[in-house]
């Protein structure tokens, strides 16, 4: 039989084979085994009424997941949200601490979904949330006066130790570096994480000074040492002065580093802290009024400094292990840099004590809304210059 022929044939009697009855079906597959010498099961896929490379449509095989419910997944995104959409890894960690605070803000959970809230792996976190994830300018102006004086950076620091900080800042300028406008300083401890924020006016030098002396007065350590990029706001002679200062009163060795020009990551921790920290705030809003300064410095130093170093985790890199011709990053278990404070045995007995008291005084979710309530203030205050508050802060 030719090919054109069998494919007549096979047209006419597949019609049959949709109609006939199961011992027809059967006759017509015995007849296209000789025909064609096929497999029995090849010829029913050829005969059947799908369209060949199509699934077949129906339930997955196996038990349904435990994890599908709607009131689980409901309360799972709830959690996600009030923790600023936390990475799997972190919402796992830190999932335990914030259940409370949502039941006391939200409504209570059942039985069941809490108890899976705390037994969902991070990898299953990962999956269930997917469907739901939405798919600059630089301000460092050279200070070099001073760089024959500041040493840079190389091992000086002991990352296992509370107190050596990284400093950057972030220009709050819109879309234009002319002019003045706030700029805010970010300070990372290396060895916990405990990040702090203060806004400074046109990042003047003695403005930097004196933001740099609260930030150290808040600090639950030490200051051991100081590394920073080269913007002229940190390599100048007030800095210099009250770090020298410093160590002549104290009678103590304090290391004042800076990075490599043009290497950002020399600051990796404070890079990153940039973004989720000032940027999360506002963005990338110019804000170039003074009297803003004095309202955001008030929200840094209080319900934000609060919120994010008690109930925020963070990553921390243990190692890294070279696989062929690349290295594989291996990081400790996500904790709070509260967490990395209360188990440092470089901080004292008394301020670990202190620190206890004042986390079991807190609520992050009122803290969160004063904080939204904070911001919302000020960019009302802005609004001479028609500036709309982001779209994340809408009622």
């Amino acid at each position: 039989m030719t090919r054109i022929g069998k494919e007549e044939w096979f047209y006419r009697v597949k019609d049959r084979y949709r109609k006939g009855s199961r011992i027809q079906k059967s006759r017509i597959l015995d007849e296209l085994q000789d025909l064609y010498g096929i497999h029995r099961k090849a010829a029913i896929r050829l005969l059947s009424p799908q369209k060949r490379g199509r699934k077949l449509e129906g339930k997955k095989r196996g038990p349904k997941s435990k994890y599908d419910n709607p009131v689980f997944l409901k309360a799972l995104r709830l959690i996600w949200k009030e923790t600023d959409y936390m990475s799997s890894k972190l919402l796992h960690s830190a999932m335990e601490e914030w259940i409370p605070f949502v039941e006391q803000h939200r409504g209570s959970f059942d039985v069941e979904t809490k108890r899976l809230l705390n037994t969902i792996s991070s990898a299953t976190i990962d999956r269930k949330l997917k469907p739901y994830k939405g798919k600059c300018l630089g301000g460092t102006k050279p200070g070099s006066l001073l760089r024959t004086e500041i040493p840079i950076q190389g091992n000086q620091f002991n990352r296992s130790v509370p107190g050596f900080i990284e400093a950057d800042t972030v220009a709050h300028c819109g879309n234009s570096l002319a002019g003045q406008f706030i700029w805010s300083l970010t300070m990372t401890d290396i060895c916990t994480g405990w990040t702090e924020c203060r806004a400074v006016w046109h990042k003047a030098a003695q403005g930097v000074v004196d933001q740099v002396k609260d930030v150290e007065a808040h600090l639950p350590f030490k200051m051991l040492g100081f590394d920073c990029d080269n913007g002229s706001e940190f390599l100048n002679n007030y800095l210099l002065a009250y770090f020298s200062e410093k160590c002549r009163i104290y009678n103590v060795d304090f290391a004042f580093t800076r990075s490599r020009p043009y290497h950002k990551n020399d600051n990796a921790h404070v890079e990153q802290k940039n973004w989720t920290h000032p940027r999360r705030l506002f963005g990338r809003d110019r804000l170039d009024l003074f009297e803003l300064v004095e309202p955001i410095n008030d929200m840094y130093k209080n319900e934000f400094s609060l919120v994010r170093n008690h109930f925020f985790p963070t990553f921390k890199l243990k190692g890294k292990i070279r696989v062929n011709s690349r290295y594989r990053r291996v990081y400790e278990e996500p904790k709070t840099p509260y967490q990395r404070v209360l188990e440092s045995e470089h901080v004292s007995q008394e301020k670990k004590e202190e620190l206890i008291e004042i986390h079991n005084s807190l609520d992050p979710i009122a803290f969160k809304e004063q904080i939204q309530h904070k911001i919302k203030a000020i960019y009302r205050r802005y609004k001479a210059v028609n500036m709309k508050p982001p779209s994340y802060l809408a009622a």
